[in-house]
């Protein structure tokens, strides 16, 4: 069986670090280089999602970038500001959108998909879609976000115990999350 992270699931790998190690994971994600990183975009209402995020994609190998306090990005929305992200989104290596039911009022979220189609393919974007209960997912299907694979925990055919993999629904096939991270 396949499940989509709840976000009390979240909020529970969260846990498992202390608030200054939450802080400190933040940090360093929005602080170090996105060249060669996975680049996780989300919504600013999801800030206390991201610790779990970050802490997920690190334990299969990713180095994380998270754009929110990167110094070199002006302080306002301007046109340099959207060069500065494509370039960051440009410059990485995969693309993660921590999805949620906030994704959807975002301004910024469905444009940074779009670029990370753009610039990356299909291939090399997935969306980590959080819900708040497992009966409640059909906002992950909403127009742009059904034609992404999907970061998901459950039994894969190849493993013996259940893991973090990278769903195509369409195809019905997973790749392990770590080798996806590699590839």
């Amino acid at each position: 069986m396949i499940r989509y992270p709840t976000r009390s699931d979240m909020l529970r790998i969260a846990a498992t670090k202390s608030a200054t190690e939450q802080a400190s994971l933040r940090k360093s994600a929005e602080s170090r280089s996105p060249s060669g990183a996975t680049f996780l975009s989300h919504s600013s209402k999801d800030q206390d999602l991201l610790p779990a995020a970050i802490t997920l994609l690190e334990n299969h190998g990713a180095t994380v970038y998270v754009d929110k306090k990167d110094p070199a990005l002006p302080p306002y929305t301007s046109r340099a500001t959207a060069a500065g992200l494509k370039n960051r989104i440009q410059q990485s290596r995969k693309f993660v959108l921590l999805a949620s039911q906030n994704s959807k009022d975002s301004r910024w979220v469905p444009w940074e998909l779009g670029l990370a189609d753009g610039y990356k393919g299909m291939g090399r974007v997935a969306i980590l879609p959080t819900v708040e209960d497992q009966s409640e997912k059909s906002w992950a299907q909403w127009e742009y976000l059904g034609l992404y694979d999907r970061i998901v925990w459950g039994d894969h055919q190849q493993y013996s115990e259940k893991i973090w993999m990278v769903l195509d629904e369409e195809d019905n096939t997973a790749t392990e999350l770590r080798a996806w991270l590699r590839a």
